[in-house]
């Protein structure tokens, strides 16, 4: 059994193929940038249900139909947070999927194969593995990171934000979860973060506080848990609960900002993270509406796909 879940199927692969491509930079050309760039997103239904859907940088910014992919996998009303969602290609027309996801108060690793339509699990393929309780709704943020180059190196983390605004990090491998670590060494009333940039020593973050400003946080990957905190705007993203990015180009991020008080997407193209000088284009509202309890990252979980490089 992997150790990260994925929700992917052939109806999503086809409205994500902009991922693979060629990708601009989130420069002064937002147009340009956003007719190429796209990310997909994945949740779980009160029923239990996988859910995903891709959302574009047209003009305007817009969500695709949603995809269901296997239905009832979950108890219903369970699912709470989740990190990425990992997806690997198998034969013959399936979908590896894996990956970590909160049911009630328990985190659990899962992982299942789709058959060819994305829409049915392999029979034997879907198992899960606890990894531990006391995940409570003081947790407000999770996330995995795997860093590769190409073949020969890899490295893993994962990551756990509380409304306290105390950070955890752990070193995931064969021994587990391990070496944790954590800070309160965050800006004062975070709300949520989201990864934007993965490198072999360090992970860095947006981070977004009810005060309304944004920050990048750079967080070290071993050795103890002391985050590198730069500002990036004051004010104007007090609204946002939910954050979501995705790579644009070799250095620039798609971000995605949800506000489940209005259940809209604000998407912007975001220059490569640096401090107050960060260049950030606000791309519109998304078309749709985001109700569920929580979205994430989906990511092609292969050494190929590369790594986030938003900083």
């Amino acid at each position: 059994m992997t150790t990260r879940i994925t929700v992917r199927g052939a109806a999503v692969l086809a409205g994500l193929t902009m991922l693979g491509a060629a990708l601009v930079p989130a420069t002064a050309n937002a147009q340009t940038a956003a007719n190429v760039c796209g990310m997909g997103l994945s949740t779980v239904t009160p029923g239990g249900d996988d859910k995903q859907l891709g959302v574009s940088a047209t003009k305007p910014p817009s969500a695709s139909a949603p995809f269901m992919g296997p239905k009832g996998l979950y108890p219903d009303g369970k699912a709470r947070l989740a990190g990425a969602v990992g997806r690997e290609p198998v034969v013959p027309g399936g979908v590896q999927v894996n990956g970590y996801l909160v049911l009630g108060t328990d985190m659990y690793a899962m992982g299942y194969t789709t058959d060819g339509t994305g829409t049915e699990v392999y029979p034997g393929s879907f198992g899960t593995t606890k990894i531990g309780g006391g995940w409570g709704v003081d947790y407000t943020y999770f996330e995995e990171s795997t860093y590769t180059e190409g073949f020969t190196y890899s490295r893993y983390n994962t990551y756990a934000l509380q409304d306290t605004g105390r950070l955890t990090r752990w070193t995931v491998d064969s021994k587990g979860w391990h070496n944790r670590q954590f800070t309160s060494a965050l800006p004062t009333g975070i709300k949520t973060m989201t990864l934007i940039s993965q490198k072999r020593t360090y992970d860095t973050f947006l981070a977004n506080t009810a005060a309304g400003a944004l920050y990048s946080v750079r967080v070290p990957t071993t050795g103890a848990l002391t985050p590198v905190v730069k500002l990036i705007r004051s004010s104007g993203w007090q609204g946002f609960e939910t954050l979501v990015a995705e790579k644009c180009g070799t250095q620039s991020t798609l971000l995605l900002g949800i506000d489940k008080d209005t259940k809209s997407g604000q998407l912007y193209a975001v220059s490569h993270a640096n401090g107050t000088a960060t260049v950030i284009q606000g791309l519109g509202k998304v078309t749709g509406t985001f109700d569920d309890q929580f979205y994430a990252r989906q990511f092609l979980d292969t050494p190929e796909a590369g790594n986030l490089n938003g900083e």
